[in-house]
Order: C-alpha cells, then sequence, then structure tokens
C-alpha cells in the first residue's frame, strides 16, 4: 500500500466514508486511509466478514456470499456466525468458479443481496468490523452494491488487517495477502477451506 498526501490526491479519485473514516482510491495498487479512530479498543465487540464474489474489479463485479464471525473479550464466538450465499445478476465465470470453489449451482436458489442484508446489518450492530484488503475490495465493492440496489451503506468503524500491518511493518515489502500473514504469524490453517467467506474469517 503506498501512501500520498491528501493534497496530491484528485477530486476524480473514489471517495468512501464509513463512520469519520475516508478512504480515497487513487489507482488498483493505491489508496489513502484517515480518520481510523477505535476508542477503548480492548472492550469493543468485533465482527471479522469477508464477501466473495463473480471477480476482483468492485465496480463492475458482484458479491456472491458473505461470512462473518463475532468477537467478544478476545474470544470468536463460536455459535454467532453468519453466512449466506448471494444470487448476483451476472454468472460466475469458469476461472473464478475453480479459484473460489464457488459455482454457478450453488446460487441458483440463493437470496438476492436486498433478501440478507438488513439481516446483516443486525448481525454487526454495534461491533467495529475487521476485514482483511477490505479498504481497496470489500468496502468498496458493497458501497457499490448498495448504490446499486438502494440500500444504505454500513456505518460501523472498520480496520484492514493488510492497512494495518503495512503501517506497522513499513520495511516488509511483500504483497501483504492473507497467506502472508498466516506464514507470518505461524498460523494453523490446514482445517481452512480457502476463499469461502465463512472459512476465511473463522
Amino acid at each position: 500500500m503506498k501512501t500520498r498526501t491528501l493534497a496530491e490526491i484528485t477530486a476524480n479519485e473514489e471517495i468512501i466514508e464509513v463512520k469519520g473514516m475516508e478512504i480515497k482510491i487513487i489507482s488498483d495498487l493505491e489508496y489513502a486511509v484517515s480518520g481510523v479512530s477505535i476508542k477503548d479498543a480492548a472492550t469493543q465487540r468485533y465482527c471479522v466478514f469477508d464477501f466473495e464474489s463473480t471477480g476482483i474489479n468492485h465496480e463492475t463485479e458482484y458479491i456472491t456470499q458473505i461470512g462473518a464471525v463475532i468477537i467478544e473479550n478476545g474470544c470468536i464466538q463460536e455459535a454467532k456466525t453468519f453466512n449466506s450465499f448471494i444470487k448476483p445478476p451476472k454468472q460466475i465465470p469458469e476461472a473464478v468458479e475453480r479459484f473460489t470453489g464457488i459455482y454457478n449451482s450453488y446460487l441458483m436458489n440463493a437470496p438476492v443481496l436486498k433478501g440478507v442484508y438488513n439481516d446483516f446489518l443486525v448481525f454487526i450492530k454495534d461491533t467495529v468490523l475487521i476485514t482483511h484488503a477490505g479498504y481497496e475490495f470489500d468496502l468498496p465493492i458493497l458501497l457499490n452494491e448498495c448504490k446499486r440496489n438502494n440500500l444504505p451503506m454500513i456505518t460501523n468503524s472498520c480496520l484492514d488487517t493488510k492497512a494495518l500491518f503495512s503501517y506497522l511493518y513499513p520495511e516488509v515489502k511483500d504483497i501483504i495477502w492473507t497467506d502472508y500473514l498466516i506464514k507470518y504469524y505461524n498460523i494453523q490453517d490446514n482445517d481452512l477451506k480457502r476463499h469461502d467467506a465463512l472459512a476465511t474469517v473463522y
């Protein structure tokens, strides 16, 4: 994640605002974040979430799965999870099907986003959201989905583990993928189903 001063950012760049936080999308490889503030972080109730989608372009693709889990008092609440496939208005390309393991056949009877979005808002109520690469993908794609469907954008504060790691370790020049963090922190992931929204956060 590269950074620039706000004065260097042009008015043509996409801006996402969430509860005092502002994300300016500068390019496919660059964004700037300001206004991130979490009070009493140790006692907050958190929700880790992830979206799967029809592709990687947040402007033209659609959400196909929402997965989320609650963390309270530093512990994952195994009984408090949210998981739903979403039927998009376009087919998932075959290459994306193979990559994510989510096939069009899985979504034939799935609800559209409008059918589950309010349930998701209820699930994340009064939580601080946590995502990975969410400033560059999850929040932008959700914002576009909300605009398309006339839905309210989330208002929760949101932390991005990719951005946080890059801020804490500016000397690291690698791309901070989920796999990188798993190896860096020596996390056991043999039992995880990769590219499944709930498995990714759980």
